[in-house]
Parts: C-alpha cells; sequence; structure tokens
C-alpha cells in the first residue's frame, strides 16, 4: 500500500491513489490532520488548474509546502479532486 513518509512519520496511507504525471494522489481523507497547517501558496498547472498548499509541521520541524491538492481541478484534471500528492521531502513508498 502506498504511503507518503515524511521525517520517518506516515503522513498518508492507502491503496486508493491516483498515479498522474508520476505523483501519486492519495484521497484527502487519508492525509493526516494533525501534521498540517494551510500555506498562501498557490501555483497554476495549465491543465490541472489552481492548486494550493499544506506546510508539514511536526516536533518543531517544518516542511513549507510539501503537500499539494487542486480544490477545483479543470475537467479534464477531475480525477485529482479531494486527493493530495507530495514533494520536496517526503517520501512516497510502497
Amino acid at each position: 500500500m502506498p504511503r507518503a513518509v515524511w521525517n520517518d512519520l506516515v503522513v498518508a496511507e492507502s491503496d486508493d491513489t491516483v498515479l498522474v504525471e508520476g505523483n501519486h494522489y492519495f484521497p484527502r481523507a487519508a492525509l493526516r490532520d494533525d501534521l498540517i497547517r494551510e500555506s498562501d501558496t498557490h501555483t497554476v498547472c495549465p491543465w490541472k488548474g489552481t492548486a494550493s498548499y499544506y506546510t508539514l509541521e511536526h516536533d518543531g520541524r517544518t516542511s513549507a509546502d510539501a503537500v499539494w491538492y487542486y480544490p477545483d481541478p479543470k475537467p479534464e484534471a477531475e480525477m485529482v479532486r479531494d486527493r493530495v500528492a507530495f514533494w520536496k521531502d517526503v517520501r512516497v513508498v510502497d
């Protein structure tokens, strides 16, 4: 089962991921709420739409904008709605 791991912590785990452009998109419900805080960062993907971000925080450590999601994806990217993906120092492992 795919897991997103940050600093030896499993931040998300699910056997229901969607692979898009090499990134596993986990169901939003699989993400640990106790490790995230909203970010003001937004980026735009030409075909998926505007991405929003979460920052990971735990035990005095942070990883800014390490989690992204598309709150209102474009129609052709509907498969990522209500899902999150990871980058920076978060590893996705099976």
